[in-house]
């Protein structure tokens, strides 16, 4: 179908079929869409309060309820309709003769669909076989759906659930559930980063020049400025910022936009959380960051053995193996690999398993896909890994013992990299030649270089703390607690335009 508007004669049969009844319940005097419904209590409600009835039981008890319309079935003289909260509940309708009379059940039977919206005032009841229902006295529209929901027992493939997000709500109960998990999740670490003494700000999402990441960014114009700006990739820069300033405990959850390739885990627009801590290093971040992520698994799941849609179980618990990043390459390819190594070598190394590479590479980048093709396979649980190049990471502190490396982790879950913390970079001279290295790869077509901030250069002139920074990303600590994909985990995910077929 196409993005335009349908015309008339482009109508579906049983949307038309829809707008039909519509139009009959405004001719009725009735209304289709009403403002607002006399509702005294919610579906949950009553299922909390009622849902141990027996069998065939009167409570008395007059309600008036609205849910949507998610199984139907009409008898002669009697109707029953399952009707669904927003949260999963259900409740059963009943409708008869005897109760509504011959003209509302006709009116119910002629205009009600699946999928409708329908508000119900009765007593609450149990039936025969003891389901808990409104046996009703009155009944009206409460928002007439012009559209058929999906089959019930035809599963919505993966593009129509993320397409229309709103109808796989609807229908799966699953989504309902990552939806809320998702809450769940982000008010666990906002929690848990409170509790600490972490305050939560707000940082620039339209920014003069990307920073704080290396990673393509998108490109905007502002008309009262009458310059380009930029969605940032990160916050990184200004959370920093915050911390010259004197905020020691920051840290903000909120959204990035790197305008890269997209797949089972990236998104061009994503969730991330970064925190920094003044007087604290990349081992002090490790630890908090386990703690966190430990802390909202046991918030979602009740334990920190979490387990997956698919009925996998994973142990998130106790303290996670560290391993260094050149030592286990080393391993791997049978020959010492240090930050010494050199171009030739990793380049030989690097065609000997296939690997693609571009001559504007830095040595680091080649190791760090060395990396990610022998070791990364073979984690069996949460594993940080210690001790990345120079060359890759310019915001990052150099090691204090050890040539060539930096003090910097990422942390592997599942197999995808869960976040990334590092000792900062807080000397204002050597930031600065790190940023005229990445303003230099800029200069010859690295999109993805960092380009020269002299704001911030000039806020660590000012003299930021010894500091220690993570940046965690959001939608992958769903997909690790969940073991969906981030287009399940994100609600409403970016996807392509459709298409006319």
């Amino acid at each position: 179908m196409s993005d335009e508007v349908e015309s008339e004669t482009e109508i579906p049969e049983q949307v038309q079929i829809r707008r039909n009844k519509r139009q009959a319940i405004l001719d009725s005097g009735a209304q289709a869409y009403p403002v607002s419904l006399p509702i005294t209590a919610s579906i949950a409600q009553l299922r909390a309060e009622h849902g141990h009835l027996d069998a065939e039981a009167a409570t008395g008890i007059t309600v008036g309820i609205a849910g949507r319309v998610i199984f139907s079935r009409n008898t002669g003289k009697l109707a029953f309709a399952t009707l669904s909260a927003g949260g999963g509940e259900t409740i059963q309708a009943m409708v008869s003769l005897g109760q509504v009379g011959e003209q509302s059940l006709s009116e119910w039977k002629a205009l009600v669909d699946l999928g409708d919206q329908v508000f119900v005032s009765g007593e609450v009841i149990t039936s025969k076989r003891g389901e808990l229902s409104v046996f009703v006295d009155s009944w009206s529209m409460a928002s007439k759906s012009l559209r058929p929901l999906p089959v019930a027992h035809k599963e919505m493939n993966e593009e129509s659930r993320v397409r229309q997000r709103y109808v796989d709500l609807i229908m799966r109960p699953e989504a309902q559930v990552m939806a809320r998990t998702r809450v769940k999740t982000v008010s666990a670490l906002r929690t848990s980063l409170s509790n600490r003494e972490y305050l939560e700000i707000e940082t620039p999402m339209l920014q003069t020049q990307p920073g704080g990441a290396t990673a393509r960014p998108f490109i905007t114009h502002s008309n009262a400025f009458g310059i380009d700006l930029y969605l940032r990739i990160a916050p990184e820069l200004f959370l920093k910022r915050a911390v010259v300033g004197g905020l020691d405990r920051v840290f903000e959850i909120n959204r990035n936009f790197r305008n890269e390739g997209a797949d089972s885990t990236h998104s061009p627009e994503f969730a991330m959380l970064e925190f920094y801590q003044a007087f604290a290093d990349y081992q002090d971040m490790a630890t908090i960051t386990r703690e966190l992520i430990q802390e909202a698994a046991q918030t979602v799941a009740g334990s920190l053995t979490v387990t997956h849609f698919d009925g996998s179980e994973h142990d998130l618990s106790g303290v996670w193996p560290q391993i260094d990043l050149y030592e286990s390459l080393s391993h791997a390819v049978n020959q010492e690999v240090t930050p010494e190594t050199s171009r030739v070598i990793l380049e030989e190394l690097c065609s000997s398993v296939d690997i693609k590479f571009a001559p504007s590479w830095v040595n680091g980048k080649l190791v760090e896909e060395l990396f990610e093709h022998y070791i990364i396979p073979t984690f069996t649980g949460p594993t940080f890994v210690m001790h990345f190049p120079v060359d890759t990471s310019p915001l990052t502190r150099d090691h204090r013992s050890r040539a060539g490396v930096v003090e910097k982790w990422d942390l592997y879950v599942d197999g995808f990299e869960l976040a990334t913390g590092y000792s900062e970079l807080v000397d204002p001279v050597i930031q600065r030649e790190r940023l005229v290295e990445q303003a230099s790869l800029g200069a010859q077509g690295d999109k993805e270089a960092m380009p020269l901030d002299e704001d911030f250069l000039r806020a660590l002139e000012h003299g930021m703390p010894p500091s220690g920074g993570v940046g965690l990303g959001v939608d992958r600590l769903l997909m690790a607690l969940t073991g969906q994909g981030i287009r399940e985990t994100v609600l409403f995910p970016l996807v392509k335009p459709e298409r006319d077929k």
